[in-house]
């Protein structure tokens, strides 16, 4: 058995969160640690390692006897705070032997494999997020996050599936004290810009490096769902560019670049700070570049037609600030579009929204008389006419594409002046006006539709009278009512789930706030 095997062999510890590529059968936690402690033995010729072979070994093989007593072993306060001291201890002792042995890895690489088994170990800790408090409170927060920027990066990605468990948004609604002691002292140290720091490092060619990365967006995911104040943080702490980075960067599509669309749409909802970082980091720019592959080619998987919607959101939220909507001007974001709309892709309903964003209020007034120059008015007055069969087929409703269309239309009139002005009234002319035809067309479907919804309203509004009438005339309350039907709910049973019963109580209490 040579060095590497005998480094990469590791007990099971079981599965984590698995990205939708990764086999069943493949742990990621089961072989890392050894890899590079491995190549750095194989590289040192200053030292046999043979002499280590031995002890390592039995050391190794003793792991499934060492998991199996733990398991029997409950989780409570005392054998976490155990836990924890044993983390600290093998965590320092690998940094000593690291500092006093940089060039000798046979001295440090048991330390290492301890300290990886002790962070396996502390996956528990997820189960019991009411215990979170005792990681800040015994400072093994400040020991993880030292460890994102471990020599070994198979540590840092040990600390980082730790962090990804840990912060898991279920997990963290179960104990809301628990979890905002954790979040709480993770942004204290600063965990964004220590992740992103980690990720820059990472090699993506190597599965358990782009894993690593998978996982830190799961962590950045997780925290702005529990605490959305933090993206305007997380954006400034080197987040917003390495997004960027990623997403331009020219490697085949993959998981990663997924979950960065994703990561970036969630940072640029309303939230003004995050839109004006974007456009000085020239992300318009970036958006409309990868965008423009989508303008004759359809997505080639339903996941690839996921990121491009997601560019699609982030870009429609950009446009929400003024400075951006003349970037993309600059960046000849109107032609682009127009294009789309030619092209009749998958694209084109988005970029209808998108032009939306950027030509409407008096901020998109230059935007306006720019999309006329470009012969825009060819482009949106068919698909005012007539919604397109391929976009019903996409499962695009026709109300939206019509609120897009007529929502651009509104903003010409609005906005343009001049000659611009009168090349846009002069298509109301063409053809015997049949334009103004359509449009009072529109008028008298949504007029319609606005009276049924009166008619409906009207009728709630007199079965409520009704009721309050019987009400009177039988001496009844409407407090008695309300309190029947809140004892209801306390008592209603839980049904096939528990997530029924909290559905059905909170539709009841609803009920009550309008009654």
């Amino acid at each position: 058995m040579d060095v590497g095997e005998l480094l990469n062999y590791q007990p099971d510890r079981g599965a984590k969160r698995l990205r939708d590529d990764d086999d069943d059968d493949d742990d990621p936690r089961s072989k890392k640690v050894g890899r590079e402690l491995a190549r750095r033995l194989e590289r040192d010729n200053g030292e046999d390692p043979s002499g280590d072979r031995k002890r390592i070994l039995e050391k190794l093989m003793d792991d499934d006897e060492d998991a199996d007593d733990q398991e029997g072993e409950p989780v409570d306060e005392s054998s976490v705070k155990k836990m924890i001291l044993t983390f600290e201890k093998r965590s320092y002792k690998n940094q000593e032997l690291r500092i006093k042995f940089p060039d000798t890895p046979g001295r440090f690489m048991e330390t290492e494999l301890d300290l990886n088994d002790i962070i396996q170990e502390m996956h528990v800790i997820a189960t019991m997020p009411d215990l979170y408090h005792l990681l800040v409170e015994l400072n093994a927060v400040h020991s993880l996050l030292g460890l994102l920027s471990h020599d070994n990066t198979d540590i840092a990605i040990a600390v980082v599936d730790l962090l990804q468990e840990l912060t898991d948004i279920d997990t963290l609604h179960e104990s809301e004290e628990g979890a905002e002691v954790l979040i709480d002292s993770l942004l204290e140290g600063q965990v964004v810009a220590l992740l992103v720091q980690n990720m820059e490092r990472l090699d993506e060619q190597v599965k358990e490096e782009a894993d690593g990365v998978y996982n830190t967006l799961a962590i950045i995911e997780n925290m702005a769902e529990f605490r959305p104040g933090l993206c305007t943080e997380a954006a400034q702490q080197g987040l917003m560019q390495w997004l960027l980075k990623r997403i331009k960067a020219k490697i085949p599509f993959d998981a990663n670049k997924l979950y960065c669309s994703e990561i970036l749409a969630i940072l640029l909802q309303n939230n003004d700070s995050t839109r004006e970082l974007l456009g000085e980091l020239d992300g318009i720019d970036v958006l409309l570049q990868q965008l423009s592959v989508f303008k004759r080619h359809n997505p080639a998987t339903a996941e690839e037609q996921e990121m491009m919607e997601n560019l699609f959101d982030a870009l429609c939220s950009c446009l929400m600030l003024a400075a951006n909507r003349d970037r993309f001007l600059r960046g000849e974001g109107l032609q682009l579009m127009n294009l789309m709309l030619r092209e009749k892709k998958m694209s084109r309903t988005s970029a209808l929204k998108v032009l939306d964003h950027g030509m409407i209020g008096p901020e998109g007034s230059d935007n306006c008389h720019k999309f006329v120059d470009i012969l825009g008015l060819r482009t949106i007055f068919p698909l005012f006419m007539k919604t397109p069969k391929k976009m019903k087929k996409a499962g695009t409703v026709d109300k939206e594409h019509e609120e897009h269309v007529c929502s651009i239309i509104a903003s010409c009139l609005r906005n343009l002046k001049a000659q611009q002005r009168t090349r846009l009234l002069s298509k109301f002319t063409e053809n015997d006006c049949e334009k103004v035809d359509r449009l009072m067309e529109l008028h008298f479907k949504y007029l319609e539709a606005v009276q049924l919804a009166d008619k409906r309203i009207e009728g709630e509004k007199h079965l409520q009278q009704r009721v309050h009438q019987i009400l009177n005339l039988r001496g009844g309350s409407v407090k008695v009512v309300r309190h029947i039907m809140r004892e209801y709910a306390e008592n209603i049973g839980d049904g096939k789930s528990e997530e029924f019963k909290e559905s059905e109580q909170k539709r009841i209490m609803d009920l009550l706030e309008n009654f």
